[in-house]
């Protein structure tokens, strides 16, 4: 596992954890709110009353209601991101990455507008009468130009469907199932594997039964788990609510300079937050990646800007809303600073080949450049001697989760109903544990995803019953967003290679969500990263090549409200 996790970052260095990624991400965003004059500001309260119904038609073509169809695109962006993606965003980079992702939602808002708006407008209506859309059918049916020639992008589109299948695996199935498990786990006991056997199967019986199966199951559910969540998170924030203006302070305090250290927190410098603060922005609310088209493309209507229109909430709701409740819950409980018991994943712990003491500032700013690959420290290789479950090497540092680890045991990890603890030698390799004995190590240091959220919501109104909340909501959310996305790998799936190999499709989705229940976090949450990336790069480019495209169907849209509604308010088109 620690291989393949180290070959998934590499790539990932590349592409979505790459410096220029969130530049291209924002930098589109920001272009098109320039472009088309702040249409997330100026349309914004008519996407309200058009998503309320009241320009709804019955003849309109479609297979969903506008309001269904955000719903559906909703539960496919309000999943982990929103509960373990904030709290791993807040881990990395401190308060200072809310920040942006609060800007990336922002942006995302006009970015959304965009790629909804094209993909509807180039669907297609398929031999069984629904309807499929998305950036592969734009970057097929749309005209694409350069020097008057028409280029075809077909080759593009295949890349889009291809990422979409991968990326219903790496965002909507695999860290779903992960984060539910691992939280079922940790607040209840519930086995692993038990977990993923009966999620699965509830997955299964609702899939089957397609989009208009799926649109009616989160029409109901959207609604029914913000409630659900708003009502813990606020427990917690009224209850430590002597620290909410510190909280939004240190949000927007640190924006340029990234967050200092504080409590266990080494600190993390501006490129680091705002690298995470955007890559986690966008893994929430999806904006660019091109997957809530997919949805909206089903919804009844026949211009596709008020489409458009809807999706601008998506965002808005998922990540100003949402992720900023939950970041101002870690905030203000003050658990995102602060070292918790857990059992240590392999693939977080470092061991440092020198003594460093969090005690002293120069060692400290040491550890702080090291995790913020300002300048790297050696590793340890060789053998950790361990005397009834104490470490006894000296000249050695254990970190674990970007954190000095405390108080760190070593047990062995036979499945047996009491904890025995373990005396022997432990291989180290390059800083990692290589060592092939079952063992496990439990220890104090920082905490994060859904785990640290479960702590933070124990710090209310509710106390320990808080995280109870924060099981049945991530439950909601991530199986939600699941449901979702494997409508978008369908979709894909189709424009590939037709209706027949979606059964198929579906039968690996379910499989594979049943097995990431008892998969490594880390290496789940980095694959994601790639996925994510191999979706937005082409559907950035495409939309950015439409970008004259999309001024002239404003400009449609607004000729066709004044004919249609004639006296009806409208913003400017």
């Amino acid at each position: 596992m620690l291989q393949i996790n180290e070959f998934l970052s590499l790539i990932d260095s590349f592409i979505g954890g790459a410096v220029w990624f969130p530049y291209a991400l924002l930098g589109t965003g920001l272009f098109f709110t320039i472009y088309l004059k702040f249409p997330q500001v100026r349309f914004f309260r008519h996407a309200l009353r058009i998503v309320s119904g009241k320009f709804d038609r019955k003849d309109l073509p479609g297979d969903t209601s506008h309001f269904q169809a955000l719903s559906t695109a909703l539960s496919g962006t309000v999943g982990t991101g929103n509960i373990a993606g904030v709290a791993f965003a807040v881990h990395l980079g401190g308060p200072a990455a809310l920040f942006w992702m609060l800007v990336t939602a922002a942006l995302g808002m006009c970015t959304k507008f965009v790629e909804v708006s094209l993909s509807h407008k180039y669907r297609n209506k398929l031999d069984d009468g629904t309807m499929a859309g998305g950036p592969m059918y734009y970057m097929k049916n749309a005209d694409f130009k350069i020097g008057g020639k028409k280029v075809n992008l077909k080759w593009l589109a295949t890349i889009f469907a291809v990422a979409t299948v991968l990326s219903s695996f790496g965002t909507g199935s695999l860290p779903q199932i992960n984060s539910i498990s691992s939280t079922m786990l940790s607040t209840f006991g519930v086995n692993q594997m038990l977990t993923g056997a009966v999620l699965a199967i509830c997955l299964g019986l609702v899939i089957i039964g397609g989009i208009k199966r799926i649109a009616a199951v989160t029409s109901k559910l959207v609604p029914g788990m913000a409630i659900v969540y708003f009502i813990g998170a606020f427990a917690v924030i009224f209850f430590n609510i002597e620290n909410i203006i510190p909280s939004f302070v240190s949000i927007f305090s640190d924006i340029f300079t990234g967050t200092a250290a504080t409590g266990g927190f080494i600190g993390a410098n501006l490129a680091f937050a705002f690298n995470r603060g955007v890559n986690r922005g966008l893994f929430s609310n999806e904006a660019g990646q091109g997957s809530a088209p997919i949805a909206h493309a089903s919804a009844k209507a026949n211009e596709p800007l008020s489409e458009g229109m809807v999706a601008i909430l998506e965002p808005f709701i998922d990540t100003i809303i949402i992720c900023l409740v939950t970041g101002l819950v870690l905030l203000s409980s003050g658990v995102w600073s602060e070292k918790h018991n857990n059992q240590f994943e392999y693939a977080e712990i470092e061991i440092l080949n020198d003594s460093y003491k969090e005690s002293n500032p120069d060692n400290s700013k040491t550890i702080y450049d090291h995790l913020n690959g300002i300048k790297a420290l050696p590793v340890y290789t060789g053998a950790l001697n361990v005397v009834d479950g104490k470490i006894q090497n000296e000249d050695i540092t254990f970190l674990h989760s970007r954190s000095f680890a405390e108080n760190v045991m070593v047990y062995k990890n036979e499945g047996l109903l009491t904890d025995e603890v373990f005396t022997g030698s432990v291989e180290i390799v390059n800083g990692t544990v290589t060592d092939s004995k079952p063992l496990k190590f439990i220890g104090e240091s920082l905490v994060h995803s859904a785990p640290l959220t479960a702590i933070a919501f124990n710090r209310g109104f509710f106390g320990d019953y808080g995280q109870y909340i924060v099981s049945i909501g991530l439950l909601l959310f991530a199986f939600s967003t699941a449901i979702s996305w494997s409508y978008y790998g369908d979709r894909a799936m189709t424009f590939l290679f037709g209706s027949k190999s979606v059964i198929y499709y579906r039968i690996v989705y379910v499989i594979a969500f049943f097995f990431a229940a008892f998969q490594d976090t880390t290496i789940i949450w980095t694959l994601s990263g790639i996925t994510i990336a191999l979706m937005t790069i082409p559907n950035l480019i495409g939309i950015i090549w439409l970008r004259k495209d999309m001024k002239q169907t404003i400009k449609e849209y607004g000729e066709f409200f004044e004919k249609t509604f004639p006296g009806e308010k409208h913003p400017k088109f």
